[in-house]
């Protein structure tokens, strides 16, 4: 394959309605809600679907439409009298539970100059170069922070807005060559919960995108394997002024437990391809506490001797502490999207050769977490991810760089362009295919 560098189209992409855009997003609160029952797990994800849902519309894309779940869907329509692969780009609405996502107020940081910048909504939370090397790469460039109270957001509406301003460059410029392109918008990612409730049939796609990661040219091609261990540990609650002898204090059994996970498999102690487990949330009394432990390796087999690991601590404890009682339950979230991309080398050749004439030098990556595509990809869809701008995920800290958003949506053109020169056998009803809203 020959690389062949071209310019952003038309110049460039409109970075003040990109910015528009990105910033009309995050100032809805989509936090999720893991203790929530439903999907999704926060009212904010149906009213940003809505606001989306209007805005493909008006793009011009005809078959746009929410299920009940809250799962957006479009189409980008082809214009090849071929059958090139359909390839689907995805995106998740909701943002971490680990910090606010309400009252989100983005701070425009116009040609950076380099310095520390200070949140005003809490000066304790400082932006600094010495902490933040890829600063260096955006100076001169536009800055988009939080004001220290909540986090930004672009993970993932960085990725929504790149994939809403990719469709409206592509229906603005019919001469581009492309297949279908499916949209897809998914709820409760970040709660391990993105594609339940996804048909795979209705996407109708054969490979897919997430356009969910860190800063400019990477490819996430491995993912950690993820399991989460819910512990609820059982004591006996009585009056203080009686419970000597009686009493088995919770609160207790749960310290004696978080002192014996081996701190070297801490996240803060583990870097690169090394597993952790790490507790991340803890709630209750006396009578019963409950501990959430993420389960993390890039080998999935590992994970089994996480799980066993919690359950040997668990007998220990419960055998210092009589009276008390430990359950463990283990709920896998998402496995290495590594071995399933294998199956269609096309995705990750063909997004490198796009990031090659977007201008940017593509580096494939291992990330030390998971996106939708880690699921699309265990269940058979190819689902590489890619670069859109995001820094400092799930922190007050967090920020990205708009060029870098316009960059990503630079790279979507590119491999429309270069999906739509691949074959891909006709359906057996062409026609149909062909009269159908959904493939375009």
């Amino acid at each position: 394959m020959t690389s062949q560098r071209r310019q952003p189209p038309d110049r460039g992409i409109p970075l003040e309605r990109l910015l528009e855009r990105f910033c009309r997003y995050v100032r809805i609160n989509t936090q999720a809600d893991e203790k929530a029952t439903v999907y999704p797990s926060s009212p904010g994800q149906l009213e940003l679907g809505r606001l989306l849902l209007g805005e493909l519309r008006d793009l011009g894309l005809r078959d746009a439409v929410m299920d009940r779940h809250g799962i957006i869907m479009a189409t980008v329509p082809g214009n090849l009298a071929a059958y090139p692969p359909v390839v689907a780009w995805i995106a998740h609405l909701d943002t971490s539970p680990e910090t606010s996502g309400a009252n989100v107020q983005p701070i425009v940081h116009r040609s950076y100059d380099g310095r520390d910048i200070v949140l005003p909504g809490n000066p304790s939370q400082v932006l600094r170069p010495l902490d933040n090397p890829e600063l260096a790469a955006c100076v001169g460039k536009t800055i988009i922070t939080t004001d220290g109270t909540t986090l930004l957001g672009a993970d993932d509406k960085a990725g929504v807005a790149v994939i809403v301003e990719a469709a409206a460059y592509l229906m603005a410029h019919p001469e581009v060559p492309r297949g279908p392109i499916r949209i897809c918008f998914t709820c409760d990612e970040e709660i391990g919960r993105g594609v339940d409730h996804l048909d795979l049939r209705q996407l109708g796609a054969d490979v897919a995108y997430t356009l969910d990661g860190r800063g400019v040219g990477e490819i996430d091609t491995e993912t950690f394997s993820a399991d989460l261990a819910i512990v609820t540990l059982h004591g006996v609650n009585i009056h203080p002024s009686i419970a000597k002898g009686r009493m088995v204090n919770a609160l207790r059994l749960a310290g004696n437990f978080i002192r014996r996970l081996p701190p070297e498999l801490s996240p803060e102690r583990t870097a690169d391809r090394e597993g952790f487990l790490h507790p991340y949330r803890i709630e209750g009394g006396v009578a019963e506490v409950t501990l959430r432990i993420l389960l993390r390796d890039f080998e999935t087999a590992r994970l089994a001797e996480q799980a066993q690991l919690l359950r040997d601590i668990a007998r220990t404890v419960e055998t210092e502490e009589p009276g008390g009682r430990i359950d463990i339950q283990v709920t896998p979230q998402y496995r290495n999207l590594a071995e399933g991309l294998a199956k269609e080398p096309r995705a990750v050749a063909l997004a490198e050769e796009a990031m090659r004439r977007a201008g940017v030098t593509p580096r494939r990556t291992s990330v030390r977490g998971g996106t939708d595509g880690s699921r699309l990809t265990e269940l058979g869809l190819p689902t590489p991810n890619l670069s859109t701008g995001e820094h400092n995920l799930h922190s007050p800290l967090e920020w990205t760089c708009l060029e870098e958003m316009a960059t990503a949506v630079h790279v979507l053109v590119e491999l429309a362009r270069l999906w739509s020169a691949e074959s891909a056998a006709p359906p057996a009803d062409a026609a149909a295919r062909a009269d159908s809203p959904s493939v375009g």
